[in-house]
């Protein structure tokens, strides 16, 4: 399912008469560590909140692709899970997912955290890029975030340790929060885009599946209310979905942590924990859907899922090979 913007009136008309000459598409991933603002970026870009944002670690889990419309391209920018090194099975996974999502691109945005010196996690993910640049050529820009919170003198003493690290084309300074430099970004982007037709109908503003944003939505709440090892040890199966009507839309879904002490934390005294993230998962579910919502949540254990690859299909984290 593509999710699309809202419009007045929308006509079929077949894309070639859409497309003006010197039309530009492409793929742009986003590459770095945990917590450097991907998902924010993306979100400011799309104009919509299609990922979940949280000053966790390891929030993403799931390529996501946002589309971009301007007037002469197609931007198709993939989040993908931050770069890390790896202590379990799902751990392996965000970084395969990471390290597949560079076939696909057209520009990399090599995004680093500009409030902070070069951290080895910056430099591993550093390593894995120039080790697949050797083998396939991609443009990259060194993206520089948070520029809102550094002083000039701090920002450029940042820069020039983050460019030591690598084969960037260009380095870019935004702050992905506010907005500052992301109009430069994305022209920078464009300007290395091959010429071609949308990948997407115009409109679109992703490709998620209906479940994936629920379950996220859900995700996301879990991820506010709780602390410590809680967020990283929790996944979410939506199990069904019902539109009820054009109104209404039923949601059961289902939260699996590691432990039963989890559990209990998830579901709070008399269930109250369960009600908070209850809801703040339907307003997000309801602005995604459109529609009001009446959403079941339960809980339950699924012991040391994260180290259990059959675990992690079950969840959609299929390990690539």
């Amino acid at each position: 399912m593509t999710h699309k913007r809202k419009k007045a009136q929308e006509v079929d008309v077949p894309v070639e008469f859409l497309v003006p000459k010197g039309f530009k598409s492409g793929y742009a991933v986003l590459w770095g560590k945990p917590n450097v603002g991907k998902s924010t970026l993306l979100n400011y870009l799309v104009g919509e909140k299609i990922a979940i944002v949280s000053p966790k670690p390891q929030t993403t889990r799931n390529r996501i692709a946002g589309v971009i419309e301007v007037e002469n391209a197609q931007v198709i920018m993939l989040d993908t899970p931050g770069v890390h090194y790896p202590r379990h099975k799902l751990g392996e996974y965000l970084v395969a997912e990471a390290k597949a999502a560079l076939e696909s691109a057209d520009v990399v945005l090599f995004m680093v955290d500009a409030t902070e010196p070069p951290t080895p996690e910056d430099e591993r993910a550093a390593e894995l890029l120039n080790s697949f640049l050797r083998e396939e050529k991609r443009p990259v820009l060194l993206v520089l975030n948070k520029i809102d919170a550094v002083s000039p003198a701090v920002l450029q003493e940042r820069q020039l340790l983050y460019e030591a690290l690598g084969n960037c084309d260009e380095t870019i300074a935004i702050s992905a929060l506010k907005g500052d430099g992301v109009s430069l970004l994305l022209s920078k982007i464009i300007e290395r885009l091959p010429e071609g037709p949308p990948y997407y109908p115009l409109g679109t503003v992703t490709d998620q599946p209906e479940k994936l944003p629920i379950a996220e939505a859900i995700r996301e709440a879990v991820l506010h209310y709780t602390h410590e090892e809680v967020p990283h040890a929790v996944a979410v199966i939506v199990d069904e979905i019902e539109h009820r009507s054009e109104k209404l839309a039923y949601v059961k879904a289902t939260i699996f942590v590691e432990k039963e002490s989890q559990k209990g934390i998830i579901i709070g005294q008399n269930g109250q924990m369960l009600k908070k993230i209850g809801t703040m998962a339907r307003t997000e579910i309801e602005r995604w859907l459109g529609k009001k919502v009446y959403l079941e949540l339960w809980v339950k254990v699924a012991k040391n899922w994260r180290k259990d690859e059959n675990a992690l299909r079950r969840f959609g984290y299929f390990v690539r090979k």
